[in-house]
């Protein structure tokens, strides 16, 4: 059975910084897609960062150059460093997995396949 959870949220104010994690169970990262994925209240569920198997990066413009994806294959684990937080950036995180390795991540959620409980995030001013 493959399990994902995710640790690391919680509340900071704008500008803070938080880095939440993903260990993953049953699978091994380094032959699935990953990807962070997040929600606010009354929205619907929207990409932020996906990597590849081989380690390509996506980002959905509004948290590029703040967040940094990463996995550490050794450790089963992804990660999803946020900087300069913004109240925007509210909302609960999700990891997802995504059975096979594709060169392009992607951001949508249908294609993932595996998801997370989630992980509260709020940023206040």
């Amino acid at each position: 059975e493959i399990q994902l959870k995710e640790s690391g949220g919680g509340s900071v104010q704008v500008g803070g910084s938080l880095r939440l994690s993903c260990v993953a169970s049953g699978v091994t990262i380094s032959s699935v897609c990953l990807g962070w994925f997040r929600q606010a209240p009354g929205k619907e569920r929207e990409g932020v960062a996906a990597i590849s198997c081989s380690g390509n990066r996506k980002y959905t413009n509004s948290v590029q150059g703040r967040f940094t994806i990463s996995k550490d294959n050794a450790k089963n684990t992804l990660y999803l460093q946020m900087d300069s937080l913004k109240p925007e950036d509210t909302g609960m995180y999700y990891c997802a997995a995504r059975a096979g390795c594709y060169a392009t991540p992607q951001l949508i959620p249908y294609p993932y396949n595996y998801w997370g409980q989630g992980n509260q995030v709020t940023v206040s001013s």
